[in-house]
């Protein structure tokens, strides 16, 4: 049956009612829906029925969707016991013994942003609440302290080999992969995206950058003005998030003296296992190395590395007496909860791919696509709607969920690499996201960080306008040249020279570091 323009329904609908409900879940439902009623006659019963019977339970009860809603989980798991022992509070407290400047503070802040690297709730949470005490002493505003923050947990999550965020796009592009008759490891496919995130490299670089040259500009140098020439790190009448999510997140166990080794050894092991995993799952020795590499089984890979880690995670918080085993299951289960949201977008998200690739609304976009538009311009088109997606819905993995099956065909019929569209969605999505006040990473940075929420994003917006302008920018020579090399090094120029200029004209002097250390 050819459903035509009719056949973009589904996806539009799921868009504007995320727009108009701020919530992804519901919209992605009804998208769901409407696609099976279409399907049987638009009878909206045997939709309903369809929807589950055809759709839903199929895509949760493949080998493939099993395997990554377990390591989903097993991912929460490791991050719970990661909380409980604390080994990220014992970094953060030696890097903060050597802090003597606000630079100093703020740098550290960075570092230590960059190292949790595989959760951006519990990046939020943890850097804000342990590094507040480090910057309020050097006056650096709370407002700083969230950018940065925010800034590096979101596109850190993105760049590093592994985190929860891989292995929710993992679930996304192996989707895609089935659709598509494609073969390949979904694992290598993400990680060739990685040189494309241009928007999340170019936050990250902005955030060395502000901090380093001390390029403050905007509202963010009014901020940082009032902290060093007075020491209110937060503006009078502004109003800190509640801080009792945030204490329960990171809550340590009384009377222990969190160690660095209960973070650096699980993370050792996580990351340590995936290499020989993804050799042993591919076939190697019998296979060569690329080949092995090629055809390795991404998901159970990492799902008994994160698996590995957890257990050895566990093991270390009960020999420290952290624990009962009795409390120690109780942690395990209430990581796996913590991943039910993840685990229900999901489903929608492979459940609303199918229904479109039933339908033929990804072959109609394609095909209005080769009409219309010129590939070079495709991924800036992607990266600009991604990015007004996750500003009106404040989700980017409900941006992902949405884009990644329209990215992936439009790519795979128009001779366009599938690593920079996926890429270029990827990059929207973080950009929308640090613009958006209803973004869950943007409000629980106001929260670790215990800034004033409007004051943050207020603060930050011009940081993050200033990346995407640059990311635009890569996004276009990519299209044009392919070449993830040239596109950074214009995409940095570019940020540079705007970062020099706004400093320039909208700046403010602020008092050096000398003078408030004393």
């Amino acid at each position: 049956m050819e459903f035509g323009i009719l056949s973009l329904l589904p996806p539009v609908i799921a868009i504007v009612l995320a727009l108009i409900t701020r919530n992804v879940i519901p919209a992605l439902f009804a998208g769901v829906w409407l696609g099976a009623t279409m399907m049987h006659d638009w009878n909206p019963l045997m939709g309903l029925y369809a929807s589950f019977g055809d759709f839903i339970i199929p895509n949760v009860g493949s080998e493939w969707s099993a395997t990554v809603l377990i390591y989903c989980g097993l991912f929460g798991v490791l991050i719970a016991f990661l909380q409980k022992t604390g080994g990220a509070h014992a970094i953060a407290h030696s890097i903060s013994k050597k802090v003597k400047t606000p630079r100093g503070a703020q740098s550290s802040t960075f570092l230590f942003g960059i190292i949790i690297f595989f959760e951006d709730y519990f990046n939020a949470l943890t850097v804000g609440s342990v590094m507040r005490s480090v910057t309020d002493k050097m006056r650096v505003s709370r407002e700083k302290l969230a950018y940065i923050v925010d800034s590096t947990s979101a596109p850190m999550c993105l760049l590093a080999p592994v985190s929860t965020w891989v292995v929710f796009v993992m679930g996304l592009i192996g989707a895609q992969f089935v659709e598509l008759g494609m073969t390949g490891s979904e694992y290598m496919t993400y990680i060739f995206t990685i040189p494309f995130n241009f928007y999340s490299i170019l936050a990250l670089a902005l955030v060395a950058i502000i901090v380093f040259m001390k390029w403050d500009y905007g509202p963010m140098a009014k901020a940082e003005y009032r902290a060093r020439t007075t020491g209110e790190v937060i503006r009078k009448g502004a109003e800190p998030p509640s801080e009792d999510k945030m204490a329960d997140d990171v809550k340590l166990v009384e009377g222990h003296t969190p160690k660095k080794r209960n973070m650096i050894v699980p993370i050792v092991v996580l990351i340590g296992l995936i290499p020989p995993l993804f050799l042993w799952t591919g076939g190697f020795p019998e296979k060569d190395f690329v080949a092995a590499v090629g055809e390795a089984d991404g998901g159970k890979s990492i799902l008994i590395a994160a698996f590995s880690a957890g257990i050895v995670a566990l093991i270390m918080g009960m020999q420290q007496k952290l624990f009962s085993f009795k409390e120690a299951m109780s942690i395990y289960v209430s990581g796996f909860r913590s991943m039910m949201l993840v685990y229900i977008i999901l489903t929608l998200a492979w459940s609303i791919g199918s229904v479109t690739s039933e339908l033929g609304t990804a072959a109609y976009i394609v095909d209005f696509a080769e009409q219309t538009a010129s590939p070079a311009i495709i991924p800036v088109l992607l990266f600009v709607i991604g990015a007004i997606v996750a500003f009106t819905t404040g989700t980017s993995y409900g941006t992902f969920a949405i884009m990644v099956p329209i990215a992936m065909p439009i790519a795979d019929s128009m001779d366009l690499s599938m690593y920079l569209a996926i890429a270029a969605v990827l990059s929207g999505g973080i950009f929308g996201d640090h613009c958006s006040p209803i973004s869950d990473t943007t409000i629980l940075s106001s929260a670790g960080s215990a800034s004033d929420h409007i004051d943050h994003v207020n603060t930050q917006i011009p940081y993050a306008i200033t990346a995407g302008i640059s990311g635009i920018v890569s996004f276009l020579v990519a299209g044009i040249t392919g070449s993830a090399v040239l596109s950074i090094i214009v995409g940095l120029i570019t940020l540079v020279i705007l970062a020099f200029i706004l400093n320039r004209v909208w700046g403010q002097k602020i008092p050096n570091e000398s003078s408030v250390a004393a």
